[in-house]
């Protein structure tokens, strides 16, 4: 494994390409079936059953020797200091850009987990929920800045993580709906102790900002992180193509908040896409999200063909 070469951070990172690993664990046996694997990917993106089965799932598997040892640590804590043992939930932090890729890397670890480790309990927890509510960003004058740090109830996320990291029971995350571009009302996912949890969002990595009187930030509640990274140019193509795909789908339905955009033509649409990207998207990539790739431990690196390009693993 050579160096990572292109990052300041270049000394905390091996770079493994997919190759290597598909030399070393070269498996036609799919560990989902490909109903499964089309169902987790997102609109426009997509995953071959050979990344699946040779990339994605030892990866999935290091992931896995990292849980068994946060396991084994909490026992052995327990048995030196003769306490009450307590096994918090582990926590995976996932993080990257708009239309990178992130719920579908997400669900297909959350997959992947539970059918290689099928007695551990494992959730998916989108940061979506913690937006604040449209109304409350209208205002503060930040609707067109959605998905920016400063429009998440950080102090409910905050809460949330640390109740998680007590082991309490009666976990609830709020639901966000892309129909309504809003939250739902007095809706709730109920978490009741699972094993893990896979935390999805944009900023999830990110320092407090300075003079926050938060104290804490998502990450210090991480016990792995992953970040999933390409090319900005290639990251706005594919929202772009998302973008006009969603005027047939999602958009078509007239309870969508984007339903103003269903009528548009192919031109119209790559322009109001390519508008939205360059105001909103890529401001926040550029500002508030780039910048926390180093912090990751591991960094998927995807061309533009969404195959995983390279893997940067932080050593130990």
């Amino acid at each position: 494994m050579a160096p990572l070469s292109a990052e300041p951070a270049q000394p905390l990172y091996d770079a493994i390409t997919p190759a290597h690993l598909r030399l070393l664990h070269d498996s036609s046996e799919l560990p989902l079936t490909r109903d499964e694997l089309r169902r987790l990917q997102s609109l426009n993106d997509r995953v071959s059953p050979t990344e699946v089965a040779s990339v994605y799932g030892p990866l999935t598997q290091l992931i896995q020797l990292n849980i068994q040892n946060s396991q084994r640590l909490a026992r052995e804590r327990s048995a030196l200091l003769g306490s009450e043992l307590k096994v918090a939930p582990f926590v995976i932090g996932l993080a990257g850009s708009v239309a990178v890729g992130k719920s579908t890397t997400a669900r297909l670890l959350v997959a992947l987990l539970s059918r290689q480790a099928p007695a551990l309990s494992v959730e998916l927890v989108p940061t979506d929920g913690f937006l604040y509510p449209n109304e409350r960003l209208k205002a503060r004058g930040l609707m067109d800045k959605k998905g920016f740090p400063e429009t998440y109830d950080v102090r409910a996320l905050l809460s949330f993580l640390s109740d998680v990291k007590a082991g309490n029971a009666g976990l609830r995350a709020p639901v966000y709906s892309h129909l309504a571009y809003d939250i739902v009302p007095n809706a709730f996912v109920e978490l009741e102790r699972p094993d893990v949890i896979v935390i999805e969002g944009l900023n999830i990595l990110q320092m407090p900002t300075a003079g926050s009187e938060l104290g804490s930030a998502v990450s210090d509640f991480l016990d792995f992180s992953i970040y999933v990274d390409a090319d900005t140019e290639v990251i706005q193509q594919w929202y772009e193509d998302r973008f006009l795909t969603l005027r047939h789908t999602a958009f078509a339905n007239p309870a969508s908040y984007f339903h103003r955009y269903a009528g548009l033509n192919d031109a119209g649409a790559r322009e109001t896409a390519r508008r939205l990207w360059k105001t909103i998207n890529e401001p926040n990539l550029v500002q508030n999200i780039l910048n926390t790739r180093q912090r990751a431990d591991l960094i998927f690196r995807k061309g533009a063909d969404h195959a995983l390009d390279i893997i940067w693993l932080r050593r130990l």
